[in-house]
């Protein structure tokens, strides 16, 4: 019952969080429910949802296997939300790995680019060279030809 009370405190939203519930005992808690009912001690929170109105009326056993199903519905729940988290965290951590994928190769990519933008201004300049140096060599030869008529 304490830990059930501290579960609640650690909760967010209502919600137990899973890690506060190591060590929980089920088995022991719904033991000390049924002892509690078999004595004739209801739960202090009458008012609550638990029971439907024609439960009031319900004798202790109907009452306890009315709480067991109800139980096996919510740990049913439990284990649905649970698989559900665990397959996100799986997909999250593949997006995760994916994503540092793409940026190492996104930075692999920019380095190749520079690189080849260095490359296009090298050639850019001896292509630059080499056609000054091809009017330089034209205007030899048009003087050269001139000189030989």
């Amino acid at each position: 019952s304490s830990k059930i009370r501290n579960v609640e405190v650690q909760s967010a939203d209502g919600v137990a969080i899973l890690e506060d519930c190591i060590g929980f005992s089920l088995t022991k808690t719904i033991s000390k429910v049924e002892e509690r009912l078999k004595k004739g001690v209801l739960p202090d929170c009458q008012d609550d949802d638990i029971f439907p109105r024609a439960g009031n009326e319900m004798g202790a056993e109907a009452q306890i296997r009315f709480l067991k199903a109800k139980l096996r519905v919510m740990q049913e729940d439990l284990a649905n939300i649970v698989f559900e988290c665990r397959k996100k965290d799986d997909e999250n951590q593949n997006l995760g790995t994916r994503l540092k994928d793409t940026e190492e190769e996104n930075s692999r990519l920019q380095r190749t680019t520079s690189l080849q933008q260095s490359q296009i201004e090298k050639y850019k300049m001896l292509s630059q060279e080499a056609n000054k140096k091809t009017e330089r060599l034209q205007q030899e030869v048009t003087a050269l030809e001139k000189v030989l008529q």
